[in-house]
């Protein structure tokens, strides 16, 4: 494995996907020290550069497109091209394994997802759901690596914190919006959040991305007599990148968020984060760690949590974000 110099990785997914397969590149950057990395992702995930020196070069790939085969051809075509070593994909098509045969690459690691996969890839691992998906990512390079990371890592300095501060970024992505994908609570359990914080004289910062602009200004309006209140700032907007985003997370002693990217963030910056959780999996998506606590509803829902285990889009009850903001609140000052 010493002459392994050009590795090729594919991570398809959205940001939220490219940090938690952060660690997995971490410690292939540790075992092969000299090597170049490349990673094949979706395009709305290209932010992922502005965490993290380790990536050498991208290979977009719009699997989402109207043009997916296409894309996948252009792939195939780069990665023959690209003289790599090595190639790992984290997908769990079955037809992924054929994927890489297809490129040439002699050396493939990806999931066991049946006879083909077995048949075509140098080492097919055993795909567990069932943990924290950066320790999912991870058993990917097992079988090649002794090296352990166990949490997203930022080419990101320590930052000072803002004293008694807390960061509010309400948002989730609008592609998971348009999917009927809906993960957090509405926009007026959010300004009455941000009311209580002010009332116990919490310096509060509200931040978001692109994405976020229709719950900030709803948001907003709601706060209309908390705009001007001295322990309030609103950095909607000011936030240019993840990097940028990334900091201000830093900066803050406490972090409240909903089942997003900057949840992920706000690990890997070691900011102690509050998330949001209904019908997804907190033990999938968060390290057990002090790191980061879900707040859940104390809903009786049988089949929580639902959302890809047992279903593509949410329902229509969903019970499971019928959380206060008193029940926020009650939770971060504990």
């Amino acid at each position: 494995m010493d002459n392994i110099q050009n590795i090729l990785v594919i991570n398809f997914g959205g940001i939220g996907d490219e940090i938690l397969f952060l660690p997995t590149l971490i410690s292939l950057k540790k075992t092969f020290p000299n090597s170049k990395i490349t990673l094949a992702l979706e395009p709305r995930s290209k932010g992922i550069v502005d965490l993290t020196w380790l990536i050498d070069d991208l290979i977009f790939v719009d699997v989402k497109g109207k043009e997916k085969y296409s894309e996948l051809l252009k792939l195939l075509s780069t990665a023959k091209k690209g003289n790599f070593d090595m190639v790992i994909s984290s997908g769990g098509n079955k037809l992924i394994s054929v994927l890489l045969a297809l490129t040439g690459i002699k050396k493939r690691y990806g999931y066991n997802t049946g006879l083909l996969s077995r048949l075509l890839l140098t080492n097919a691992v055993v795909l567990n759901k069932n943990q924290y998906a950066v320790n999912m990512y991870h058993q990917l390079i097992a079988p090649i690596s002794n090296a352990q990371t166990f949490l997203p890592e930022f080419s990101i300095e320590e930052q000072e914190k803002i004293p008694n501060s807390v960061l509010i970024h309400p948002g989730v992505s609008k592609l998971s919006v348009q999917k009927g994908m809906i993960k957090t609570i509405d926009a007026p359990v959010w300004a009455d959040t941000i009311k209580l914080l002010l009332k116990k004289e919490k310096h509060v910062i509200l931040a978001g991305g692109p994405d976020d602009k229709e719950v900030i200004e709803e948001i907003m309006e709601i706060l209309a007599d908390e705009i001007n209140d001295k322990n309030f700032d609103n950095y909607y907007g000011k936030t240019k990148n993840l990097k940028d985003l990334a900091v201000l997370i830093g900066k803050a002693e406490k972090f409240i968020c909903s089942d997003s990217a900057p949840m992920h963030i706000g690990v890997g910056m070691k900011t102690k984060t509050y998330a949001i959780f209904g019908p997804t999996d907190d033990k999938m998506l968060i390290p057990d760690s002090d790191l980061v606590t879900p707040i859940k509803a104390k809903d009786n829902c049988q089949l929580k949590p639902c959302l890809w285990a047992r279903r593509q889009t949410t329902c229509t009850g969903l019970d499971c974000l019928k959380i206060s903001a008193q029940d926020i609140v009650d939770t971060v000052e504990k």
